[in-house]
């Protein structure tokens, strides 16, 4: 297990990857240390906005797309699956050690820039504290999800994107219905309750929002685990 950790892991880091979101990331902190020159009244309001519409809206599920969906997706692509797939272990164990690789990967490149940023606008502990709890809980559930459906689909990036973008984007704010299947919206929730700041209008409590994605995360590396099994890999 810890040879197939290694192996994926080194498989998703490429130079490339680490420049493009590393850029990304760095943006974020330039706009904190903008957010910072603001006065102390306007300030806060500010520093929320940039870590939920910058942090938790972009950066995290960008860097966790990219990352689990290459977990066993190019190797799903390029016929190179099989080899991994043959190996004598539970199928359990191939889908958590990619899950954990892609966790190691995207925790440094989306949750750390993320805490970091709202650290450097000087807006108090408690934003600190709600950007780290909810780009970490969010980072599992997308982590998860996206490494499913790496094994799944082709071109997982552009689905991927898909329910970034046009779901939780759009979508999940039409209603309480559709609320319910975003991550980013539990993400929100912790965001706000532990800035205090106002909850948002499609919100759920503090409980839940930390319960629901780190089971739909652990669910997912299930059903990736699963679908290892079911699957008749070439």
């Amino acid at each position: 297990m810890s040879a197939i950790f290694r192996l994926v892991l080194r498989t998703q880091f490429t130079k490339g990857r680490a420049a493009a979101l590393g850029s990304v990331a760095i943006v974020g902190v330039l706009l904190a240390v903008a957010v910072r020159r603001l006065d102390s009244f306007t300030r806060p309001d500010h520093a929320y906005d940039l870590v939920q519409a910058y942090g938790l809206s972009l950066l995290v599920p960008l860097t966790s797309l990219v990352f689990a969906a290459a977990a066993l997706g190019d190797p799903a692509e390029d016929g190179t699956l099989v080899y991994l797939w043959r190996r004598p272990l539970p199928r359990w164990q191939l889908a958590l050690a990619s899950f954990g690789a892609a966790l190691c990967i995207s925790v440094p490149f989306g949750v750390v820039p993320t805490a970091l940023a709202a650290a450097v606008t000087g807006s108090g502990r408690g934003i600190v504290v709600g950007a780290a709890l909810a780009s970490s809980v969010a980072v599992v559930a997308y982590s998860g999800l996206f490494l499913a459906l790496g094994l799944v689909v082709r071109r997982a990036l552009i689905w991927g994107l898909a329910y970034v973008l046009i779901w939780e984007g759009f979508v999940a704010r039409s209603g309480t219905g559709p609320a319910r299947l975003s991550v980013l919206v539990y993400a929100r929730s912790l965001l706000a309750s532990r800035a205090g700041h106002k909850a948002p209008a499609l919100s759920a409590s503090m409980p839940v929002s930390l319960i629901v994605p780190l089971v739909v995360g652990l669910a997912a590396v299930a059903l990736t685990a699963w679908l290892l099994r079911r699957l008749d890999v070439r």
